[in-house]
């Protein structure tokens, strides 16, 4: 038997605003995903160590703060150092247009703006882990 998607979901730096957060790990159980839940005012460090404790096939932070150009680079790079390259990084928040692709070029998946549908967000993840990991 296979082993359900396993997800780290994690607020990183001072942003305590984690509702929305919270309303996607539920979704993604919902959907049939393993969710870890870090909570509030996760470092890069901790988010990435806490991923490969757990074995996890995505990491989705959300991020509220303004400092997604600062996070997603630091946790990308983290993830690269430790061979984390089979690891999806999503995540989503107040995010501008431009500065979402510019995160994808540097290697972060598909990024989602408030409102995104929650099936939309647990079909991408599904559709990336089936694509890019061996389970």
């Amino acid at each position: 038997m296979k082993r359900p998607v396993r997800v780290l979901v994690a607020k990183v730096g001072l942003d305590g605003h984690d509702r929305g957060a919270k309303v996607i790990a539920t979704a993604l159980r919902d959907a049939g995903m393993e969710v870890i839940y870090t909570g509030l005012r996760q470092t890069p460090e901790m988010v990435v160590n806490a991923a490969l404790q757990e074995d996890v096939d995505a990491i989705g932070i959300s991020i509220l703060s303004g400092a997604h150009m600062t996070v997603f680079p630091k946790v990308i790079e983290m993830m690269k150092e430790k061979g984390m390259d089979d690891v999806l990084l999503t995540g989503g928040g107040i995010i501008p247009e431009d500065d979402m692709k510019t995160l994808n070029e540097m290697g972060v998946g598909k990024l989602f703006a408030p409102g995104t549908p929650t099936s939309e967000i647990a079909d991408y993840i599904k559709g990336w882990v089936k694509a890019n990991r061996n389970f």
